[in-house]
């Protein structure tokens, strides 16, 4: 193992991401081994490293400790065993078969205590909080059949399509209509969701992913409620087929809702016949999201991978409009709010100091904040892409190497 006082720049660099510390990469980039190692409280006490992290650098400095120790046991497991000098060795440097005295100083060796600093031991930087995770989902749910009748509702106010024709749109003006396109765009939201299914069994901090998607699509469609409600518009096209207005039958309305959340929302079900729920389109809210937590949560060499989730994403979206179910506005805002939303939330999940209001942190003034803070304060950095196999094998348990504690590796 090469020596840290060695390391170079990008040495430095590559451990701080390998340790899922990649936030210092910026301030540290142009620090050395030797750099590295002489880092202290009062530097993290000035800039740039007091904006990076909200601990005053106590993580980085812990495992600063720990490569100290490890790279000091390197140095010093020939000739040297917890900080003496063997007796043997000694002897045989010297000519002499006898044993060493135990104490004095013998043949001119003299026997050195070394202190090595231990670093606390610190709580598990991913914990996995299933009670959060509950939590999550239950705002999810919520939002959900909070959706779902909205939708019911808003159905009743959308106008004839008699009376109010479709609005203009230039995607619709230069494709004909293809009536089994829509049924394409299910069927790749369906494999989209089937891949993110089985990924998400395979991933070792589950806990905190499932966490962050149900938070994601929780807030987005409490977002489509709102501006479902406030924006109804006509339906893209006259070939559209709507159920009959209920005109307050509130049985009815509840049978309907019922329907709409045991086919999952999906028209190939025959679940989803209502009108208004256009702005923003909730098949694209899917096809987008699914995608790119496929993408955050694999591994970056499956670019085969990613790709195909791509396509697939891509592919759905378009025959959204070639089915003329949604105006292109519809999918445009979709994508835009999705996107966004998930990269705002990421960003501010992977850096510690975004998870501290504060007058330069102009993110705290969203209305999901508070929540966030909850969801994400106790998650130290960026969630590696680990995977497991989710059930273990007692045949390969025995299999196993047996694990040290440090303590016992060190006697």
């Amino acid at each position: 193992m090469k020596e840290v006082v060695l390391w170079s720049p990008e040495e430095v660099a590559g451990w701080l991401t390998d340790n899922a510390v990649p936030e210092y990469c910026e301030p540290l980039r142009s620090f050395t081994g030797r750099d590295l190692i002489n880092l202290t409280e009062e530097d993290f006490q000035k800039s740039p490293l007091c904006r990076v992290s909200s601990d005053s650098g106590q993580r980085l400095l812990n495992m600063i400790e720990g490569l100290k120790m490890a790279h000091h046991m390197e140095a010093h497991k020939n000739g040297h065993a917890n900080g003496h000098v063997r007796a043997g060795d000694a002897a045989r440097h010297n000519g002499f078969g006898a044993a060493l005295q135990l104490n004095g100083v013998p043949n001119g060796f003299k026997k050195e205590m070394i202190k090595i600093p231990m670093p606390e031991p610190e709580r598990s930087q991913y914990p996995m909080e299933w009670g959060k995770t509950f939590l999550a989902f239950i705002y999810a749910l919520f939002c959900f059949v909070f959706t779902t009748v909205t939708i019911s509702v808003v159905h009743e106010r959308v106008p004839p399509k008699e009376v109010q024709p479709p609005l203009p749109d230039a995607f619709f003006d230069r494709f004909d209509r293809v009536q089994w396109a829509f049924s394409i765009c299910e069927i790749n939201g369906m494999i989209l969701v089937g891949l993110w299914f089985v990924q998400w069994l395979l991933l070792k901090y589950k806990s905190i992913i499932s966490r962050r998607f149900f938070c994601i699509v929780g807030t987005l469609y409490l977002y489509r409620c709102i501006t479902m409600y406030v924006t109804t518009l006509p339906v893209p096209g006259m070939h559209f087929k709507c159920s009959p207005k209920l005109f307050g039958d509130w049985e009815s309305h509840l049978r309907r809702i019922m329907k709409l959340i045991a086919g999952g929302g999906l028209s190939i079900t025959g679940s989803h016949n209502m009108c208004g729920d256009y702005l923003y389109s909730g098949h694209t809210v899917i096809l987008t999201l699914t995608y790119l937590f496929i993408k955050e949560y694999s591994p970056r060499r499956l670019w085969w991978y990613h790709w195909l989730c791509w396509a697939l994403s891509v592919v759905g979206m378009f025959c959204i409009l070639l089915a003329h179910d949604h105006y292109t506005v519809d999918v445009v805002v979709a994508y835009y709010i999705t996107t966004r939303l998930f990269w705002w939330y990421h960003t501010m999940a992977n850096q510690q100091v975004l998870k501290e209001a504060s007058q330069t942190n102009l993110l705290a003034r969203v209305w999901w904040y508070k929540p966030f803070q909850y969801f994400e304060k106790n998650v130290q950095g960026i969630v590696p892409r680990s995977y497991h196999w989710p059930l273990r094998c007692p045949a390969l348990a025995r299999g196993r190497p047996v694990k040290y504690s440090r303590l016992l590796s060190a006697t």
